[in-house]
């Protein structure tokens, strides 16, 4: 083979393998009136980012390795809110964008753009089994529950629920939150945060942390035998459960916390 041959080999060969490995991430995407509607394939340990302003997220597990993401929009102008997705190298983001906006991408979303658009987004998403999920709204809940990874939930207005085989972060401003976890073997520091709401923590009955607990109105309740550290007062509380090790921090401005051993998922 001679020296172009072999390189028109290589490039051809090239360009095969970027399609085979684009074509998870790209999946099909429609969009048939107020609807719109998502699904393909992420690679194991990938992520799906949902990003919401006016609406919910419910996430479910999917019954195969497909992921599936339908966006519902209702209100007086369902028609000019558009659902973009972008590609991510692990996974796949798709948000709602609201007209009059700059950004034109996922990439370019910020939650302070929201303004004062009535129009609703409702995302339903199917996580398969070893896919990440991360969910954003502004204004309104975050339900994903029977997931098997890592979920990060994040909301301005609303509650947060989440049950999974391995843990949750989670923060909200108004609202509070409800995390199953399934797994206490995260890495670094793992946050829960509300300004108004409770926090309700259900963890493995083995779990070893070292937890930071902080709150102005607010309480700390523990399933667990809690052996305080440091300075104590009612509203700051350091100590551990277990033998210690990993940092949780759980902080809430107006409302209580709560530590439950783990039941069922």
């Amino acid at each position: 083979m001679g020296i172009r041959s072999c390189r028109s080999y290589l490039l051809a060969a090239f360009a095969v393998a970027m399609m085979a490995g684009a074509g998870w991430a790209q999946g099909q995407s429609e969009s048939q009136g107020n609807e719109f509607h998502w699904n393909g394939k992420i690679p194991a340990e990938g992520v799906i980012i949902i990003k919401n302003v006016n609406g919910d997220i419910d996430a479910e597990p999917a019954t195969g390795d497909q992921a599936e993401v339908t966006a519902e929009k209702s209100g007086p102008r369902a028609k000019d809110v558009t659902i973009e997705v972008d590609q991510l190298p692990d996974g796949v983001m798709i948000c709602a964008v609201y007209p009059g906006w700059f950004q034109q991408h996922c990439q370019d979303w910020h939650s302070s753009n929201i303004g004062s658009d009535k129009t609703k987004v409702h995302f339903r998403v199917k996580v398969p089994e070893n896919v990440r999920l991360h969910a954003q709204s502004v204004n309104g809940d975050v339900k994903a529950e029977h997931l098997g990874r890592f979920v990060r939930a994040n909301t301005v207005n609303g509650s947060v629920r989440v049950s999974t085989k391995s843990w949750v972060e989670a923060a909200t401003v108004n609202g509070s939150i409800e995390a199953k976890m399934g797994s206490a073997d995260w890495t670094g520091a793992l946050k829960e945060d509300s300004v108004n709401g409770s926090i309700t923590l259900e963890l493995p009955s083995d779990t070893n942390a070292e937890v930071s607990f902080a709150s102005v109105n607010g309480t700390l309740q523990s399933d667990f035998p809690f052996v305080s550290s440091g300075k104590l007062t009612s509203h700051m509380i350091k100590g551990q459960i277990g033998n210690g090790g990993r940092d949780l921090k759980v902080n809430t401005v107006n409302g209580s916390v709560t530590l439950k051993k783990r039941e069922s998922i």
